[in-house]
């Protein structure tokens, strides 16, 4: 697994977003007294609650990507975009839960850095079938 290390440190990353947004709705849950099993409330949770549920969205798309360019193009450019992705993610789900009309370019930077390495994968498996 050494040989993947950057893109290891990105997934863990990631998944460390990923908790943290879990972690707000707990919070949230708690501040504005929405007791679980219920997903509606005061707007302040429904806004965490969102931003946790986009995150959750977004990995299964995130996740492959990620690893296809690792494994057939780059560990280090895999490991820094996916680095990238998931501080865009961070800012996402902070701005989201503050205000949900201050997400848009956090959404936007963590789509473009998605697309590329999607793309990135494609030419990568691309190439090792040719």
């Amino acid at each position: 697994m050494s040989q993947y290390g950057w893109a290891a440190l990105a997934t863990l990353l990631a998944l460390a977003v990923y908790f943290a947004s879990a972690l707000m709705v707990g919070r949230a849950r708690g501040k504005y007294g929405v007791k679980a099993p219920a997903v509606t409330g005061d707007p302040g949770f429904e806004r965490a609650f969102r931003a946790q549920q986009n995150m959750l969205e977004w990995m299964p798309l995130f996740l492959p990507a990620l690893w296809l360019f690792a494994l057939t193009l780059s560990d280090r450019w895999a490991g820094a975009l996916g680095a990238i992705w998931a501080l865009a993610r961070l800012g996402y789900v902070l701005s989201y839960a503050a205000a949900a009309e201050r997400r848009g370019p956090w959404f936007g930077a963590q789509a473009a850095i998605f697309a590329v390495l999607w793309l990135g994968a494609l030419v990568g498996a691309i190439k090792a079938i040719i």
